[in-house]
């Protein structure tokens, strides 16, 4: 029951942390000039809209699930390179902004110990989903952020480069996730991303 009730609360907390990120991604789209996202119902913090089925399996798997990607097409942008930038940068910051309003009833109110764990869980998959997006490999929102910081006449073989490499990174990941933790107990992204979520988790409970 504990297992069961273990993973229950994981749902939720994905669940909310999915759908307020691909929702940022959406309306920050939108607000740039892309219906595209809002045109497919994607403007919107309705879980059903925003949760791949294969994802929401595989967090029952191997505890670690994603949501569908919001399409975006930069062609309806203005800037497409620092709209495309902004437009991905908006999902991790609403995680972060959600983990903040989360820490305030955890810090300030008395509740049920239920109600406690699932709130906590939901924070931390807010600050873990909000850093591990921000690494600047592709398909994750930092290879697109980092798009900005690259020269403009390098933007064309840079773009190539992230289509290319989508599949060998998301390799990895799978890897490092059964073979590697699974498999030896060891997480390779995990060991790296671990110092940076204790320090972020601090950093937002200290200052809410």
């Amino acid at each position: 029951m504990e297992t069961l009730q273990f993973y229950g609360y994981l749902f939720i907390g994905l669940a909310v942390a999915i759908s307020v990120h691909e929702a940022a991604h959406a309306a920050m789209a939108y607000r740039l000039g892309d219906p595209t996202a809002k045109n497919q119902g994607r403007l919107t913090l309705n879980p059903l809209k925003h949760l791949d089925p294969i994802g929401t399996l595989m967090l029952f798997i191997a505890r670690f699930g994603w949501g569908k990607p919001v399409p975006v097409n930069p062609n309806n942008f203005k800037n497409p390179v620092q709209d495309s930038a902004l437009t991905s940068f908006a999902g991790p910051a609403a995680n972060f902004i959600t983990a903040l309003v989360i820490s305030l009833p955890i810090k300030y109110l008395d509740m049920p110990f239920w109600l406690a764990d699932i709130l906590w869980l939901t924070f931390d998959i807010n600050i873990i989903l909000g850093i591990f997006n921000l690494l600047p490999f592709p398909p994750l929102d930092g290879s697109k952020i980092f798009a900005i910081f690259v020269p403009k006449r390098f933007h064309k073989q840079y773009f190539a480069f992230l289509k290319q490499s989508e599949v060998g990174f998301l390799i990895f990941i799978v890897a490092d996730i059964f073979l590697i933790r699974n498999i030896l107990g060891y997480s390779i992204l995990w060991s790296v991303l671990s110092h940076v979520f204790f320090f972020v988790k601090s950093i937002i409970l200290i200052g809410a």
